[in-house]
């Protein structure tokens, strides 16, 4: 018999440690070209949705623009309304951030691409944390970290409301006058401790009553958030046995707010690299990952944790004697080097002193490896089994190689999964709800008297 359903998605890769920009195959991370071939993949592989990040501000490493991420990239939700008229079924999610925006944009925005694409748009609800990203908004720091969760979940039902002020009937064709009228229609007022608006939504509810939305965060305020709000999560824990944990923990918390384990879907972040026999594709994992992490990239992020200038250091040489300085910030507008990069430096040299690493080495392994490694079938058995046994509802690709990094998985391990009865051999409805299986939305209303 086969068992659960497996969800896939599809992301953009651009920052951090994913892409390889020496690949003679890379392409460019701009251009609307790449954007429609790895949708167009996506969508032949019967994916659930395509997932773009959204980056408010150029990170800056040493005070320059910190060349290894990707600069230039258009806005995610114009990107997406561009492939709704080139795509069919596939789901459109895009990151926007709720502490530099406000939820009448948004909200509107999102209506218009859920119009726009028949009911395929989706909204990965996130937070900002610094004044480095402020600054470009004339808000610097103005928003504690501690209410950046609170803001958010107002965001979101301010949002909500702003759909639901439209009734499924209030846009009527009126033939004689030969255009559409709306009596009563988009009348909202809301009155918070974040926001304060009143007056008239002008965009019709979305096709799906509201967008799809994905939560990534994974403090207890944002496993919190996304049990009482979140149709997906968006979850960094890729390895088996921290996969079932953050499992267990989120589906145990939708109870209290009125929700089944149904309701939310979780989806890890992961990769991939095939062979045709077991020992190839993890020699083309080594390689892969030698590529990723250059030794400008080792540099940098250990930089980044010590707080000083490490250039004179090889990267292929042991990690540097002299000890962190815990006020010094080299890299900039990255969530991972925020927290106690003493404590992280203390467990990064132990970690190398006890298996003799480099700092290449180093920062190899606290990076992570490929998650699926193997020949097709291998691949297509380990992702089963990990879902099987509730590490996940399905996974998040994120490939190495823009734009034909899906290209082997989706021609060789989809059908695989397909095979096993575990994976849609075809989309069986229009909108990205009914690829998830998700029931309708509740109305903001509900959702405050039953959350």
């Amino acid at each position: 018999m086969p068992g659960k359903q497996i969800h896939l998605a599809a992301f953009f890769p651009g920052i951090g440690t994913t892409t390889v920009w020496s690949d003679p195959r890379s392409r460019s991370q701009i251009e609307f070209d790449s954007f429609l071939h790895l949708a167009r993949t996506a969508e032949r592989g019967k994916f659930d949705f395509f997932f773009l990040a959204e980056g408010l501000r150029l990170r800056e490493h040493k005070g320059a623009i910190y060349d290894l991420d990707v600069a230039g990239r258009p806005e995610s939700l114009t990107v997406l309304s561009a492939l709704a008229a080139v795509t069919t079924r596939l789901g459109l999610a895009a990151t926007v951030n709720s502490t530099f925006n406000e939820p009448y944009e948004v909200a509107r925005r999102l209506a218009s691409l859920d119009h726009l694409s028949d009911g395929r748009a989706a909204w990965n609800v996130v937070t900002s944390f610094d004044t480095f990203t402020g600054e470009n908004f004339r808000r610097g720091g103005f928003l504690a970290e501690s209410d950046r969760y609170t803001r958010a979940a107002e965001f979101l039902h301010t949002a909500r409301e702003l759909w639901d002020s439209w009734a499924a009937d209030d846009l009527r064709a009126d033939a004689a006058a030969g255009r559409f009228v709306a009596p009563g229609a988009g009348e909202f007022s809301h009155r918070g401790k974040h926001f304060d608006i009143a007056g008239r939504f002008n965009t019709p509810r979305p096709p799906q009553g509201h967008p799809v939305i994905i939560q990534a965060g994974d403090s207890p305020e944002g496993r919190e958030f996304a049990a009482a709000d979140a149709d997906v999560i968006f979850s960094r824990y890729s390895r088996p046995e921290e996969s079932r944990a953050f499992y267990r923990d989120v589906k145990g918390r939708l109870a209290t707010h009125g929700r089944a384990p149904e309701d939310l879907t979780i989806l890890p972040a992961v990769t991939y690299v095939l062979g045709d026999t077991t020992e190839e594709a993890h020699e083309r994992a080594a390689e892969l990952r030698r590529a990723q992490i250059g030794p400008q990239t080792a540099l940098a992020y250990l930089e980044a944790v010590w707080g000083r200038d490490l250039s004179s250091y090889d990267p292929d040489g042991p990690l540097p004697a002299v000890e962190p300085d815990p006020e010094s910030l080299l890299l900039k507008g990255h969530a991972l080097f925020r927290t106690d990069r003493v404590a992280t430096a203390r467990q990064w040299r132990e970690l190398a002193e006890s298996r003799g690493l480099s700092i290449r080495e180093l920062v190899t392994e606290v990076t992570g490896r490929q998650t699926f490694i193997g020949t097709a079938r291998e691949v297509a058995d380990a992702m089963d089994e990990f879902v099987q046994n509730d590490g996940s509802d399905g996974f998040v690709f994120t490939p190495h190689l823009t734009p034909g990094g899906l290209d082997e998985l989706v021609d060789r391990v989809v059908p695989l999964l397909q095979e096993k009865g575990v994976y849609r051999t075809d989309y069986t409805g229009t909108t990205l709800r009914d690829h998830l299986g998700l029931k309708p939305p509740r109305t903001a209303d509900t959702r405050e008297t039953t959350s």
